[in-house]
């Protein structure tokens, strides 16, 4: 043991004094000319070193700069910067005059992807032949090579020409290469912008043998959690996988194999976008669940408006920027093409729950074609195949929705539709507008759609009660069976529906139930939420008493009109009306009647003159 001791000690001295003899013996200064005529010569880059450099022997013999600077050529600001820098070095190789660098360490960097670090070349600067060879070494005492990369509580400030600022901050990066060009990245980072805040982790492997022509990149491991306005109070968060490709022939950059989760949706599929001045984009998706209640609380819409409005106030709304954009206007469509498919086992949005959603969607630079978007709810499907035009100042949308056999009323509370209706619905037709979105659909659309129902009830008001119960207080020869139910119910129900800038007009209502028959028409200001109907409805069923009035009554609609506000509807009958020409009608025949018995009688001069007073 005492002597293994001492021969570590000796181990140690021996390595302290040569490490010692190093740095009395080679100057770090002597590399800085070498690095930078390297950079430069390589990739054209300045490399800007301030202060001296010094060794730095434990835990790591490494050398450390003072601030540093990276500058493309004719920029004017620099690409990437750092409060100092520290090369963890080799020791063997500096016996020989080989700098190898194992791994370079950047504190507190700012690296500046903007318009003013690009490179610019002036205009009547010579254009060489191009070529791969790489220029020889003039330096022949030293050679230069770098192992790993590390980047700690460093900035990243990304924008393009004329778009808004984009900064990533608390970059923590960590990135080994082989002698293949084969590296291993681990990095962590947040960004921020409109008030979210997006935190990011992820480990990639990336494959540069073939760059520049070819890009390859597979990250297995992806977290991330974003938080702000428009969000669920407990944010967006998930995981993913997936393998990128670049290729730079076609200027292609490929996403394979995509496995990502948010919250508790999924999203598989694959992408790709060909970046030239106006991007094309093509994407094929697929989700086994997709709850966009989940991912954008503010328009979730759950059973009762009170409630809707409670989970609203626990997200902090976006903020308003005064830039004059309409965020509606769509213009945005004409700076790319896209190719989408995106298909859903299950969806739920504004509360509903849809099954096998199938789309597929065509953006040629403004003009927006949805070839396919179709679904099923509950026992019906829908589909809404349309158009949208952003390709002038104003856009236009034109949609050719056809829904079959959905249950209405899920609908109408999704969409704070105060109507308390329920019954399977059927329609047809097309609409348009310039805005996609409810309150747009309310305000200003037009269009033009047939209905049918089935199964039709309306909650509040029971037109054969109303009915009944009016005639009973006018005759009392006639009595209704008891019917407690507040409820219109119809067997089917068809109408042709117009919408103009919110007031929608039903024409050519009729419905039928085994109790009663309507006809009729009328409008729904859907705005301020009131309705103006006419209804002539014949009660078929219900009567006790007079079988003559009831036959006749069977036979005779009943003027009824339905007003007011939604919530708080009013109606006003004729019945008294009705009657009264009920018992004209039966005066008039009896009268004529007793005319063709009696016409030689003395008195049927005063019958003619009754009848012709009635």
């Amino acid at each position: 043991m005492k002597r293994f001791l001492t021969t570590l000690m000796i181990l140690l001295v021996v390595l302290v004094a040569g490490l010692s003899a190093l740095v009395l013996l080679v100057n770090p200064n002597d590399f800085r000319a070498y690095m930078v005529r390297q950079v430069e010569t390589r990739s054209g880059y300045q490399l800007n070193l301030s202060g001296p450099l010094r060794w730095h022997v434990w835990p790591q013999l490494s050398i450390l700069s003072g601030r540093m600077s990276l500058t493309a050529p004719g920029a004017s600001q620099p690409l990437v910067s750092a409060d100092n820098m520290r090369l963890d070095v080799a020791l063997i190789p500096l016996l020989s005059h080989q700098l190898q660098v194992r791994e370079v360490m950047l504190k507190g960097a700012v690296i500046q992807l903007t318009p003013q670090t690009e490179e610019r070349r002036p205009k009547d600067a010579p254009v060489g032949p191009s070529t791969t060879i790489t220029p020889p070494d003039e330096d022949r005492g030293w050679s230069f090579d770098i192992g790993k990369l590390k980047v700690a509580d460093s900035v990243l400030v990304f924008q393009h020409a004329g778009d808004e600022q984009i900064t990533v901050r608390n970059i923590n990066l960590q990135m080994e290469q082989n002698d293949k060009k084969q590296a291993h990245i681990e990095l962590s980072s947040r960004i921020n912008r409109d008030q979210r805040d997006l935190n990011l982790s992820l480990v990639a492997d990336l494959d540069a043998s073939d760059y520049p022509q070819q890009l390859n990149a597979t990250i297995s491991k992806l977290d991330y959690q974003l938080q702000g306005a428009d969000l669920p109070a407990t944010g967006i968060a998930g995981n993913g996988t997936l393998v990128l490709r670049w290729l730079e022939q076609q200027r292609r950059l490929e996403l394979n194999q995509l496995q990502l989760t948010a919250n508790d949706s999924d999203l598989q599929g694959n992408a790709s976008v060909v970046l030239e001045e106006k991007p094309q984009w093509v994407l094929d998706l697929h989700a086994n669940k997709l709850n966009l209640d989940g991912l954008v609380a503010a328009t979730a819409v759950t059973s009762t408006r009170a409630v809707q409005q409670a989970q609203q106030q626990n997200t902090l709304p976006r903020p308003i920027i005064a830039s004059g954009i309409d965020d509606a206007s769509y213009q945005n469509l004409r700076a790319f093409s896209a190719q989408v498919k995106i298909a859903a086992s299950s969806v739920r949005w504004r509360g509903l729950d849809f099954t096998d959603v199938q789309s597929a969607i065509m953006n040629k630079y403004g003009l927006l074609t949805v070839s396919e978007l179709t679904g099923k709810f509950g026992k019906g499907s829908m589909s809404f195949p349309g158009e949208l035009d952003a390709r002038q100042n104003h856009s236009q949308l034109t949609f050719q929705p056809k829904v079959e056999e959905i249950e209405i009323g899920p609908i109408l509370t999704a969409f704070n539709y105060p109507i308390a209706l329920s019954g399977v619905l059927s329609m047809e037709g097309e609409f348009s507008g310039d805005k996609l979105n409810a309150d747009a659909f309310r305000r200003s659309w037009q269009g033009d759609a047939s209905i049918t129902m089935t199964n039709t009830t309306m909650q509040g008001m029971n037109f054969q009660q109303l009915i009944q119960q009016a005639v009973t207080r006018s005759n009392g020869d006639v009595q209704a069976q008891e019917n407690d139910d507040n409820v219109t119910r119809l067997d089917s129900l068809s109408a042709q529906a117009s919408l103009d800038n919110g007031d929608l007009v039903l024409n050519k209502m009729s419905g039928k139930s085994s109790m009663l028959e309507l006809t009729g028409q009328g409008t729904l200001d859907l705005i301020k939420e009131q309705c103006d109907a006419r209804f002539n409805v014949t009660v078929l069923g219900g009567w006790k008493g007079d079988s003559k009035l009831i036959d006749v009554l069977k036979t005779t609609p009943i003027p009824l009109r339905v007003y007011g506000p939604w919530q708080k509807m009013n109606y006003s009958l004729q019945v008294d009306q009705v009657l009264r020409k009920q018992l004209q009608g039966e005066a008039k025949r009896r009268l004529n009647d007793w005319l063709d018995r009696h016409k030689d009688s003395s008195k049927s001069k005063d019958v003619k003159q009754l009848l012709d007073n009635l």
